[in-house]
């Protein structure tokens, strides 16, 4: 019977502790409970050098195989037979190792969810910055669209600068930027109304190159089955920042002050980024965390996108092709409808049902939390269809289908509900099905532009940014003009059965460019 015995030591008189007749080896039986057999001849220990390599040594006694291991994190010396206790816990470590894009896309999510909660925050503090400072309604609105000033132009320039230097480095600096951004806003609200508005732009500015990184740091990382799946765990991040802003201003606001949440939303920015810094890479193949086969897997079936020869991509070539604009449309779609829902929610149920603010902000916040849910699960489904074997522009038309179609009659059944709860339930099924256009356009710029997809999602986000402006501000003016919420409403459902169709007859999941 073999034995296995474990020796810690570093001292060059192993070898005669060995060849002693202690009473460690003259046990009875091992910890094992193995009968021993001694060797008759010694076990000669190689010194061990410092560094991350093993020495082994195999030493073949009356027949049986003993392996000696040396380590010099430790240093560790034993013998191991067949099984044990270091291969179960090879096995185990095997078992708990995490491939990198999963780590990738966590952090992805995680500055996602920051990205959103930052601009809640603002939207939270200026009820007690206009009581402090006399604020008129009006100005409240100047305030709340001065980050949408400089979101418009940086998303074009971000998503270009994007294509050019790589997600990580793009994504690094802009997350530095709006932290400082974010952290200057108590100082420039109390300095003057200027300093304010020019900070807010700078904030917006900044965070525009946000969603252009995300998509293209997602088709560097995973394979095409796995992207949808990739961009719904990163945008449910991006969901969830609006409930995780929402829930914790308040409580910093009432225990710290106007400047807390500011400070513990920037602190967590610039704690995010040390380990954004020295753990990712813009391309899998120049990470030196992932694995060979992990490689492989990333590469399998997908089409590496010509090298960029740094000049910015022809803006005329992008928009002379039906399968752009497409794209275009859907976004301006999407945002009309995401920014009308997240900014008129909680004054539809005060005006048309009654229902007291803070009550409106319970029915506001349910739709956002599922929504975060749904775009996995999106992401997910349409991963499914693609393995099964279902082409890329079929999946790609289902998913928009689904999230302008499913929308555009929640909407429409909105005119028929009589209480709160049918509203926010209607309210909530619209938003979690406009979460499956997450895998039909968002993930489209990937399939026909992969060169310029950065530079295409920064035209088709500033054309949505637009949008979310006017349909803002518009719906103010539209539901002044209509008398009712519920015929802005049936305008919104319009454009979604209308750009659902426009997508369908022009896009495409093939390469265009």
């Amino acid at each position: 019977m073999a034995a296995k015995s474990a020796l810690h030591s570093s001292s060059p008189n192993t070898s005669s502790f060995l060849n002693s007749k202690s009473n460690l080896v003259y046990f009875r039986r091992t910890q094992l409970r193995f009968e021993p057999r001694i060797p008759s001849k010694p076990i000669k220990w190689e010194s061990c050098s410092r560094t991350r390599e093993q020495s082994r040594e195999k030493v073949k006694q009356g027949g049986r195989l003993f392996t000696v291991r040396c380590t010099a994190e430790g240093i560790e010396r034993g013998m191991l037979i067949g099984g044990g206790r270091g291969r179960e816990e090879a096995v185990a470590s095997k078992m708990l190792d995490i491939p990198e894009r999963f780590k990738v896309v966590a952090l992805v999510a995680c500055v996602m969810c920051l990205c959103n909660a930052d601009r809640v925050v603002m939207s939270v503090t200026v009820v007690p910055l206009a009581t402090k400072f006399g604020w008129s309604s009006s100005f409240l609105g100047i305030v709340q669209s001065s980050f949408l000033w400089g979101y418009i132009f940086s998303s074009v320039i971000g998503g270009a600068l994007v294509d050019r230097y790589g997600g990580k480095r793009v994504m690094a600096w802009g997350v530095a930027l709006w932290s400082l951004a974010t952290l200057l806003t108590p100082w420039a609200a109390n300095h003057s109304t200027v300093a304010l508005l020019a900070v807010r732009a700078f904030f917006g500015l900044a965070e525009g190159v946000a969603l252009p990184s995300m998509s293209t740091l997602s088709s560097r990382w995973f394979p095409s089955h796995e992207r949808a799946s990739a961009v719904g765990i990163s945008m449910a991040g991006f969901h969830l920042g609006n409930v995780i802003g929402l829930l914790l201003t308040p409580i910093m606001l009432s225990t710290v002050g106007i400047s807390g949440p500011f400070i513990l939303f920037s602190s967590l920015g610039l704690l995010w980024l040390t380990r954004w810094a020295n753990g990712v890479t813009s391309d899998p193949r120049d990470s030196p965390f992932v694995s060979k086969s992990e490689l492989r897997l990333i590469q399998a079936g997908k089409t590496d996108s010509p090298a960029s020869d740094g000049q910015f991509p022809p803006l005329r070539l992008l928009l002379s092709k039906a399968p752009s604009w497409a794209i275009i449309f859907a976004n301006i779609t999407n945002n009309w409808g995401y920014f009308v829902l997240l900014s008129w929610m909680p004054i539809y149920f005060n005006t048309v049902f009654n229902v007291n603010l803070k009550q409106a902000a319970w029915f506001s916040a349910v739709p956002w939390g599922t929504m975060a849910v749904s775009g996995y699960v999106a992401g997910a489904l349409s991963d499914s269809l693609i393995k099964a074997g279902y082409s890329l522009t079929i999946v790609r038309k289902i998913m928009q289908s689904i999230g302008f179609i499913g929308p555009g009659v929640s909407l429409l059944c909105l005119n028929y509900a009589k209480t709160p709860v049918t509203a926010a339930a209607l309210m909530t099924i619209a938003l979690s099905l406009s979460s499956f256009s997450q895998a039909g356009f968002l993930l489209n710029m990937q399939d026909i532009a992969p060169q310029y997809a950065g530079f295409l999602h920064g035209i088709a986000n500033s054309a949505g940014t637009l949008a979310a402006i006017i349909s803002t501000i518009g719906t103010g003016y539209f539901v002044q003009w209509l008398g009712s919420f519920q015929a802005f409403l049936t305008v919104t459902a319009g454009l979604y059965f209308v750009t659902a169709i426009f997508w369908n007859l022009y896009a495409t999941g093939e390469r265009v460019f």
